[in-house]
């Protein structure tokens, strides 16, 4: 029994380090969506993250008007998840620079850490 909490808690540790340093490497860059760039085309024209914007502030107003009106409802809730998109599809992930050494410290650190985490949770008959 003191064996598989001494795994879990040094897998635990080895699992949230690894994590924290991999985490510590991802590099977030976000494109300005908002200087013009369309998100996507509809009949050739480009629309615009400021175009769907004014939808939405229609729609919201709509709402604030009445808020029984489904087509306020469709155009609040539709501008809305056509800007979460156009922030999701224009963010871009990347790893910073780092050694080969780094990168296998980590992945053992993350793998190494996991794989014990859950091997202590497993109940063995012996």
């Amino acid at each position: 029994m003191g064996t598989s909490i001494g795994r879990f808690f040094m897998g635990f540790i080895m699992f949230v380090g690894g994590l924290y340093l991999m985490l510590n490497a991802i590099r977030v860059n976000i494109n300005s969506m908002f200087h013009g760039h369309s998100l996507f085309n509809v009949g050739g024209f480009g629309v615009t993250s400021g175009s769907i914007m004014i939808l939405f502030m229609l729609g919201v107003g709509m709402l604030f008007f009445n808020a029984k009106n489904p087509l306020a409802w469709i155009v609040t809730v539709g501008s809305l998840t056509g800007l979460i998109f156009g922030v999701i599809a224009n963010t871009r992930f990347s790893l910073q620079e780092m050694s080969a050494l780094d990168l296998i410290v980590i992945s053992i650190l993350l793998c190494g850490g996991l794989g014990l985490l859950l091997s202590s949770m497993v109940k063995r008959n012996a």
